[in-house]
């Protein structure tokens, strides 16, 4: 189990999609250790806690094969990887990120990673917009997120709301979906606009990101804009949508963009702070609520919650989305390299990975023709 997390943390590239398609190959198919409907009962469960999909997948396999040993091994050594990876490019980054060179490379990344953000929503966005009514609260998501109302309101909201309407004539005083609206509240760090960069403050951020975030990892841009580029003045769009390009070009979880930001914040101990904190509530949530997590479904509550929640991820994607495409596509060829992307992406399905580097290519090229 080690050695699969391990192997996986290195060569797993394109996306939580595709990492948990690798993983389903190894373990249902070549290894034989789960049976096809047993791996469809934990991406089940993984669906319905916050967190890092693919992660929480290799934790729950880890889990089944060898408790909660297998567990915090599998977690760990598909994490580890790109972490460690990332934190060379932050270092990078810092020491030479200003450089005419730098700027060039990063000046083909951007597009292409709105391009992939862009698919990524319009793929979510199919899935979660079962009906008129979610449709409509996805465009009301995005919208009250525009005008600056918080995503968490926005999320826990959207999914009470659901839940409430679904299950109207069976509402009690005391609903299962009702005890979450107090969730958010617990972990919320107390914090000025534009305060001094601190540690605690850094850590607790990225404890609440991850410990509240639903939906694909790239909602992740949503948190993160939203508190250290809004909130904290921590971190710039163009530095943000810098990391967003370095965590999709790595292999292993999306969620190691912690890494880079922590250090472009704060150095190496920020980069440490930032990783443990945004993963060490998927390591809590499937050790303690896997088991139960499957019968959850079955509640008409808990299942229209969920839903709800889901709509109010693709609305906050799609706001960040816009928001960070004014940083990206500034002129004709950011925009050509946009829309040749997004192309690539629905219709070939070609590698994110390759994409960046192409992107990247393109964009030292037309620097240097025009420098």
């Amino acid at each position: 189990m080690a050695w699969l997390a391990l192997r996986l943390g290195l060569t797993a590239f394109g996306g939580p999609a595709a990492h948990i398609a690798m993983l389903r190959q190894e373990v249902v198919s070549r290894h034989s250790w789960l049976s096809e409907q047993k791996f469809l009962d934990l991406l089940g469960a993984t669906n319905l806690i916050p967190g890092p999909n693919s992660t929480e997948m290799v934790m729950h396999v880890g889990r089944e094969r060898a408790g909660w040993r297998g567990l915090i091994v599998a977690g760990s050594l598909f994490i580890l990887p790109a972490a460690l990876i990332v934190l060379v490019l932050a270092w990078a980054y810092v020491k030479y990120g200003s450089r005419p060179q730098a700027e060039w490379l990063l000046f083909g990344f951007k597009p292409v990673i709105i391009a992939i953000v862009g698919q990524a929503l319009w793929g979510l966005a199919r899935t979660a917009m079962q009906s008129r009514l979610l449709a409509a609260l996805t465009i009301a998501t995005l919208a009250l997120f525009l005008l600056g109302v918080n995503e968490l309101l926005l999320l826990f909201g959207t999914g009470i709301l659901v839940a409430g309407i679904r299950n109207a004539g069976q509402a009690s005083t005391r609903s299962p979906a009702s005890s979450l609206v107090f969730l958010p509240g617990w972990l919320l760090p107390v914090a000025a606009a534009a305060v001094p960069v601190s540690l605690p403050t850094l850590f607790l951020t990225f404890l609440k990101i991850g410990a509240l975030l639903y939906g694909s990892g790239y909602v992740l841009l949503a948190f993160l804009r939203n508190d250290l580029v809004e909130r904290l003045g921590w971190l710039t769009d163009v530095q943000l949508l810098d990391a967003v390009a370095v965590g999709q070009l790595t292999p292993g979880p999306v969620f190691t963009t912690a890494t880079f930001v922590g250090y472009v914040i704060a150095g190496v101990p920020g980069a440490v702070l930032a990783t443990v904190g945004i993963f060490l509530p998927a390591f809590a949530y499937v050790a303690l609520l896997g088991p139960l997590i499957p019968r959850l479904r079955s509640s008409p509550w808990m299942s229209a919650f969920l839903d709800g929640v889901n709509v109010a991820a693709v609305g906050l994607m799609a706001g960040v989305t816009l928001q960070l495409a004014r940083s990206a596509v500034v002129d004709w060829i950011t925009a050509l390299l946009a829309g040749l992307s997004a192309a690539a992406l629905l219709r070939y399905r070609v590698n994110s990975a390759w994409l960046i580097l192409g992107g990247a290519l393109v964009g030292i090229a037309y620097r240097l023709a025009t420098a």
